[in-house]
């Protein structure tokens, strides 16, 4: 099989509905992920802006493993290791529920919240402490101090860091082959194996990789303009 052909890939519906459903499930495992990561993010900041100072040093170790250990083992860690732990009855329920991709949610999620937490923090260090005593002078109390002043602004001020790790979560989903998620990077791989047009399927791969993460950064973009009343004004 010689010269270069797109068509051998784009007019075949079968190869079409592989690259559409890989596209589909790398969604599914980014938003999945995304949502457990910001979830557990916002926890671990609570515990770690608490006046309980134990919960300090669980939430500094808890970041340190996750920033240290490359994302490919945890998952690894995640699927050949704990999922084989689990009773047997769990195991077989999640292997018959895809038990690649919930795995794959999960291992990136916990991973990207440690990401996440400490772009969170950064942003609420960030705001000026006079934003407190300016708010307590004019009347508020604690906890309505730090949902009314201090939150908004230091997470407008997290939004520059917490949409580029958003961006690398969704490249980093592509690691989910590893386990046989069925995403993207599977999908390219299959019609590989079954095309043998290597060069076309991998330029159409990295095209929709770079396609939706300049979407996404696009969004993030817009996002932050709002987010900031100075800009959107001038907007």
């Amino acid at each position: 099989m010689t010269g270069f052909d797109l068509s051998a890939i784009l007019k075949d519906p079968a190869y079409v509905a592989m690259l559409v459903h890989g596209v589909e499930m790398t969604f599914v495992i980014f938003v999945g992920s995304w949502i457990l990561a910001i979830g557990l993010a916002i926890t671990l900041l609570s515990i770690r802006f608490s006046p309980f100072r134990f919960g300090e040093p669980i939430v500094a170790a808890y970041v340190s493993y996750h920033r240290n250990v490359p994302t490919l083992v945890q998952l690894m860690l995640w699927y050949f290791g704990i999922f084989n732990l689990l009773p047997n009855g769990l195991t077989a329920w999640l292997s018959a529920h895809n038990a690649e991709t919930i795995f794959a949610v999960i291992g990136l999620g916990l991973c990207q919240a440690a990401y996440f937490s400490e772009d969170l923090r950064s942003g609420l260090r960030s705001v000026s402490p006079g934003q407190m005593e300016a708010a307590t002078a004019l009347g508020h109390a604690y906890l309505s101090a730090m949902r009314f002043v201090i939150l908004p602004q230091g997470i407008r001020n997290a939004l520059p860091p917490l949409i580029n790790h958003s961006v690398s979560l969704f490249k980093n989903s592509s690691l989910a082959i590893i386990i046989g998620a069925p995403e993207l990077t599977h999908a390219v791989k299959e019609i590989e194996n079954l095309s043998f047009r290597t060069f076309e399927i991998y330029l159409i791969g990295t095209v929709l990789y770079l396609f939706f993460s300049l979407l996404i950064m696009g969004v993030g973009a817009y996002l932050s303009l709002r987010a900031d009343p100075v800009r959107s004004a001038r907007a």
